[in-house]
């Protein structure tokens, strides 16, 4: 038997070589193999509904290619940008013409290439050069904050130049701004007004994390006569996960790092009729000198709230004015009674050693107080007191109303720096 195989094979391969070489010889140099042919050009049998005269073309006009003469047809059309991104089409089933089904981008170069065939099947090609003229007015966008190192809590912000209100062109907006982080995390836009979104993971940053943030939007149709325009990109990165908690029940402050509580603070926070606001604020920024005045906040001077006070290491968490700084001239109340006009007080020492340890963007929650929540957008960063079905009805590729800010918070604290 083995003999037998043996023998068989050779004549096997015979039989299937013999017909590979015939085909190759045929391929070489029969005429009647049109596909084997070199594409002919394709120009007197294509028209293109650009202007011959090279002029910019209007990016709200579709590209429309087709056939001309009852015996050709387009086979393929691949139209991309100068960037490389791809142009969808619709080919009728006849062939005879060729349309771009999405928006074209202003002040665009397009490159279309077209393969045809005619009446005996010979395929033909062209290749045709096409540029949109620039928008009328420009859609830019600003992200935020500034590039750097922040804590895990930091939103990112982007400022439109123009309002867009209609929930589609926002949408176009959103697609058009993308997120990244290493390493990645579940994030979402959340249209704070028409002029401005915020985006925030659905938990917090990771610790030591990169965040990239760039708009795809240059050159796309947002709305009427509204453009993209060309963004900056944004690189931000985060440090260790910084939380300070304050109890204003029980007077104290608690200060984590990635989970590991490095002080406890004894505290005074607001007292009745100025109670600190509870819930989770972001730190904006750090100031090693600041005056507070009663009269900045509508307090006359003189009467029994007046205040003229200098502040040293005060780290602002709202834009009215809520610090958490020193405050030696109530010592004895720290860790005991709640006697400040809504801030959160300390000793000297522990205040510069927290004005030291935190960054912007590192977690500052209040609990146990008698005041309101924290509101999400207008004075600071209260982001993360919604809830994360709540925060993505604020994004308009979801459904569902959208779950903004209430009226500003009445200042109370503003400084007079």
């Amino acid at each position: 038997m083995s003999h037998t195989s043996r023998s068989r094979i050779p004549i096997r391969c015979a039989l299937l070589v013999t017909p590979l070489a015939i085909g190759a010889v045929a391929c070489a140099g029969s005429p009647s193999d049109p596909l084997a042919d070199k594409p002919y050009d394709a120009a007197e049998q294509v028209a293109f509904n650009g202007d011959p005269r090279g002029r910019q073309a209007d990016p709200d006009r579709p590209l429309e290619v087709t056939a001309k003469g009852g015996g050709s047809r387009i086979t393929d059309v691949t139209a991309t940008d100068a960037t490389g991104r791809y142009l969808r089409g619709e080919l009728t089933a006849d062939g005879k013409r060729w349309r771009s089904t999405a928006p074209l981008a202003a002040g665009a170069h397009y490159t279309l290439r077209v393969s045809t065939e005619n009446a005996d099947g010979r395929p033909g090609r062209k290749t045709i050069s096409y540029d949109t003229a620039p928008a009328d007015k420009l859609l830019r966008v600003r992200f935020g904050p500034d590039s750097g190192t922040y804590g895990v809590g930091q939103p990112v912000t982007a400022e439109l130049s123009a309002p867009v209100k209609n929930r589609e062109d926002r949408a176009t907006v959103e697609r058009a701004l993308r997120v990244s982080s290493q390493p990645a995390v579940e994030g979402a836009w959340h249209w704070v007004d028409e002029r401005s979104l915020h985006y925030r993971p659905r938990a917090y940053w990771p610790a030591r994390a990169t965040i990239t943030v760039r708009s795809h939007l240059d050159g796309i149709k947002v709305a009427g006569g509204l453009y993209g325009g060309p963004t900056k990109p944004l690189t931000l990165r985060t440090g260790a996960r910084i939380e300070a908690v304050t109890d204003a029940a029980a007077h104290r402050m608690t200060i984590r790092r990635d989970g590991r509580t490095l002080r406890t603070i004894p505290v005074t926070t607001g007292k009745p009729g100025f109670d600190t606001r509870n819930g989770v604020k972001v730190v904006l920024a750090k100031e090693s000198f600041v005056r507070m005045r009663g009269t900045s906040i509508g307090i006359a001077e003189g009467s029994s709230e007046s205040y003229d006070l200098p502040v040293h290491w005060a780290t602002r968490v709202t834009w009215s004015g809520e610090y958490v700084h020193a405050a030696p001239w109530s010592a004895g109340s720290h860790g005991a009674a709640n006697v400040s006009h809504g801030c959160t007080g300390m000793s000297t020492a522990n205040a510069r050693w927290f004005f030291d340890t935190v960054r912007p963007g590192d977690l500052v929650t209040v609990t146990g107080s008698g005041g309101t929540t924290m509101t999400p957008f207008d004075n600071g960063f209260g982001d993360w007191n919604l809830s994360w079905d709540k925060w993505r009805q604020g994004s308009a590729l979801t459904t569902g109303p959208r779950d903004g800010g209430g009226p500003a918070d009445t200042a109370r604290l503003r400084p007079a720096v």
